[in-house]
């Protein structure tokens, strides 16, 4: 199991085996670190990311693991959000340190790795990518993003419509998921990441819309 020596929580069981993955022990840890609402988001997000892969022929227990994880650091505090991710390593946008909440993708992703041994890179990106999105996004990344979306929990105006959508159309339901997240950011006044726009784009340049 990797351990990068620089985040052990002292709930912090090591004794977790992720190969043949031991869900049942991660969800206890889990539970340590969530909320209930959190955690029953974080298993939403989970099975529908498998119940997705199914639909698109992805690797559904990459798509159940990366889901199951995606918020593992959502509750971490948010002044403890940079000095943990500069503790990874993580490069740090300008963006990102005005909104240090978005900092909890790529430091779920580094805690993922270091206390579960989750070293697939697919399952790494696709966790940092689903709050922002980002460049060639692969069809697990896709997935994980609209999980967290469309999760059984969320309820939102237009999450019926982006859910129905998912089913037939992933890259069509990312845009709709896209433009809602953008739509609510500019709303409540926020910085949008650069990523997301990156993201909306390159599915509109391959639908040939532009």
């Amino acid at each position: 199991m990797t351990n990068l020596g620089l985040y052990k929580p002292a709930s912090l069981n090591y004794n977790i085996v992720v190969n043949k993955m031991n869900y049942a022990g991660i969800i206890d840890e889990l539970t340590k670190r969530l909320s209930p609402k959190r955690l029953r988001h974080s298993i939403g997000v989970s099975q529908t990311a498998e119940s997705l892969a199914v639909c698109f022929d992805c690797d559904k227990e990459k798509a159940k693991l990366a889901g199951l994880v995606h918020d593992l650091a959502r509750e971490v505090p948010v002044n403890e959000l940079l000095p943990r991710a500069q503790a990874f390593g993580i490069v740090v946008c300008d963006i990102e340190r005005a909104e240090p909440i978005l900092l909890h993708a790529p430091l779920a992703a580094k805690m993922a790795q270091a206390e579960f041994g989750i070293d697939d890179a697919e399952i790494m990106q696709a966790i940092i990518l689903h709050t922002t999105g980002g460049l060639n996004m692969t069809l697990l990344d896709k997935i994980i993003y609209l999980a967290d979306v469309i999760e059984p929990s969320r309820d939102f105006k237009g999450v019926d419509k982006i859910r129905k959508m998912a089913r037939t159309d992933l890259d069509k339901a990312l845009l709709l998921a896209l433009d809602q997240s953008i739509c609510h950011i500019v709303k409540r006044g926020g910085l949008i990441h650069p990523d997301t726009i990156v993201a909306r784009n390159e599915i509109l340049r391959k639908r040939n819309m532009y």
